[in-house]
């Protein structure tokens, strides 16, 4: 710990006098947006806060110093859910013809694939998390056990005060100071697990349009036979493996075998595995570290690159290189 100095362990320090400066600071973490100020010559953006290195998620505090209108539009590339919570002042989301107040007691949610309009207080500071949308669309796929196949949609008024959406933000306010204060959480081996947990969590707590199928999914129970063959494919996922493998760790028929990975997993046992191996290699290049793409990717198997990197990019969005740069760009932010 370092108590002399509470930020030491930031990786985000930035600030802005410009609006366009501060628009462009924040669409490299968001994703695309407007940025409106009736006075810019007032803005004083500020933003402080550490980034989550299994799967991107940034928290921290951000103020803009003068009033200010954000606006989303459908056709735009908003890439992640944006939460905050007001610590001081207020803001107002529009969204679907709702009106919704936001204060320390209300957060509220900006996701991607919605027209939205988020206008702030010239006094606000607030907490605030952003969530890429490809880890929550993992996140909640491990959850269902299968691909998910509408986007995931929350309610976007979040209570702070009362239930279980209260704890969520609980547990964020706790996560953003311990990571200003240790190194213990720029470990990506420690601050993965969290990282889902937090994810998960969020999902869990706040009504979404896959809530009920999470509660049918809890309630159902996956044949031991399956479980036997997921786990193999985890403990062996670097290896070289085949249908006979997993086969023979199920202890049934190739079609019950695939009859059953179809039904509760949603995908061939093959492409399941294909799928985590990809997943991992994403996992390896935002741990960041001195291993190339190459040598991340064959370590999880994939002998042909080529093939691999266009696995990757229909999975993800984008290609291995492209994650890579993200990263760099996250990890050089100090202003």
């Amino acid at each position: 710990m370092n108590p002399k100095n509470p930020g030491h362990f930031r990786d985000i320090h930035a600030d802005r006098l410009d609006l366009a400066a501060a628009r462009n600071w924040m669409s490299a973490i968001c994703g695309p947006h407007r940025l409106h100020a009736g006075h810019p010559e007032a803005v004083r953006f500020q933003h402080s806060g550490s980034v989550l290195k299994g799967m991107s998620t940034t928290l921290g505090c951000i103020e803009y110093g003068t009033e200010v209108t954000i606006g989303i539009v459908e056709t735009e590339c908003f890439n992640s859910y944006s939460l905050s919570l007001p610590l001081v002042g207020e803001q107002e989301l529009s969204v679907a013809g709702r009106y919704l107040q936001s204060n320390p007691q209300r957060g509220v949610i900006v996701s991607p694939n919605q027209s939205q309009e988020l206008n702030i207080t010239g006094d606000c500071r607030k907490l605030q998390v952003v969530i890429p949308l490809l880890a929550m669309r993992r996140t909640l796929e491990e959850m269902l056990q299968r691909p998910a196949e509408q986007p995931l949609v929350f309610e976007p008024e979040m209570d702070a005060h009362d239930g279980a959406a209260a704890a969520w933000w609980r547990m964020v306010r706790h996560l953003n100071e311990e990571m200003a204060l240790s190194e213990l959480f720029g470990q990506a081996f420690f601050s993965r697990d969290l990282e889902r947990a937090l994810l998960k969590g969020l999902i869990l707590a706040q009504p979404n349009n896959y809530s009920e199928a999470l509660r049918r999914c809890l309630a159902e129970k996956v044949p031991h036979y399956l479980l036997r063959a997921r786990e193999h494919i985890h403990a062996h996922a670097r290896e070289a493996l085949c249908l006979d493998d997993l086969e023979a760790a199920a202890g049934v028929s190739r079609f019950k075998l695939f009859e059953g990975f179809r039904k509760y997993f949603g995908s061939a046992p093959m492409t399941y595995l294909k799928h985590y191996r990809l997943h991992g290699v994403r996992e390896d290049i935002l741990a960041g570290g001195a291993r190339s793409i190459s040598e991340i990717a064959m370590g999880w198997g994939f002998a042909h690159l080529g093939r691999f990197a266009g696995d990757y990019r229909k999975l993800f969005g984008e290609t291995p290189s492209a994650t890579q740069q993200r990263l760099q760009r996250l990890g050089g932010r100090g202003v």
